[in-house]
């Protein structure tokens, strides 16, 4: 079995050239990142019939921002990887890309965005790729950040992201 990415370089090394296009195009793997994107945006319950201001953080290719801009929202993506940012303009993805570290956090203005989704990505903060990465460091900086950036979701307070992440640990399901 194949290592976990995340496991073998910093992802704006892995991802090159060639391994964002391979990615891009792997039907299986398009099909497994509409569908998360899809339960992601079910599990946000947005207002109905309403168009959302949606980030993407780790968007790479923008497989998943299809499935928002799909469902009708706008929205803004992220990436680490230029390769896969360039990939995303290249099949002209309707969102704005910009490359971003996330562990540094987010300079968005308060109550920028409606909700946020992370597919496969948020995983790459739990790992020292740099002498001056420290995960504790970079995953409050990131959280604390994006709780700043995000609406209170219909003035209750309450504000929504919905993250996939791969453990990495393996985890027991006990019946």
């Amino acid at each position: 079995m194949a290592s976990r990415p995340e496991h073998q370089a910093p992802p704006e090394l892995f991802y090159s050239e060639s391994e964002a296009r391979k990615y891009t195009q792997n039907s299986r793997m398009m099909q497994i990142q509409m569908q998360m994107a899809e339960r992601a945006l079910e599990l946000l319950a947005l207002p109905e019939g309403q168009t959302s201001y949606i980030l993407d953080v780790g968007c790479g290719s923008g497989l998943s921002g299809e499935a928002l801009s799909e469902a009708g929202h706008i929205w803004v993506g992220m990436d680490i990887s230029a390769h896969m940012l360039s990939v995303a303009k290249e099949r002209e993805v309707s969102g704005d890309l910009f490359l971003w570290d996330m562990g540094d956090g987010l300079g968005f203005r308060a109550g920028t965005f409606d909700g946020v989704i992370s597919i496969s990505a948020l995983q790459w903060l739990c790992n020292a790729d740099k002498k001056t990465h420290q995960p504790a460091k970079r995953l409050y900086h990131f959280f604390s950040s994006l709780y700043a950036c995000m609406v209170s979701v219909w003035g209750g307070g309450g504000k929504e992201i919905v993250c996939c992440i791969w453990l990495p640990l393996p985890l027991h399901v006990h019946t």
